[in-house]
């Protein structure tokens, strides 16, 4: 998620918060945040089901096999981008 993506969202919490009469926005940031990482881990379940399917599909033709994998495969940049996945992996090595 870029700077521009958490700046909508506070945006939204903000609103959110003050619409509902909370004091506190964090509380509302913190739930459209969930929500958009649980949105994220759906979608790439979801290109892991696709692969599972192909599988299903194309059971004596390995070719048919690889182009549904490659296509699934591909899909992943729409749900995360190299850098959040680069980040991912260096926050992971920090802990």
């Amino acid at each position: 998620m870029n700077k521009d993506e958490v700046d909508i969202m506070w945006q939204q919490a903000m609103q959110e918060s003050i619409k509902d009469g909370e004091v506190y926005i964090r509380y509302n940031f913190a739930k459209l945040l969930a929500a958009k990482e649980r949105e994220k881990s759906l979608k790439l379940w979801m290109l892991l089901d696709d692969v599972d399917t192909a599988d299903d599909i194309a059971k004596a033709d390995d070719a048919i096999y690889r182009s549904l994998c490659r296509q699934a495969h591909k899909k992943r940049w729409d749900v995360l981008t190299g850098d959040e996945v680069d980040n991912a992996i260096r926050s992971r090595k920090q802990a």
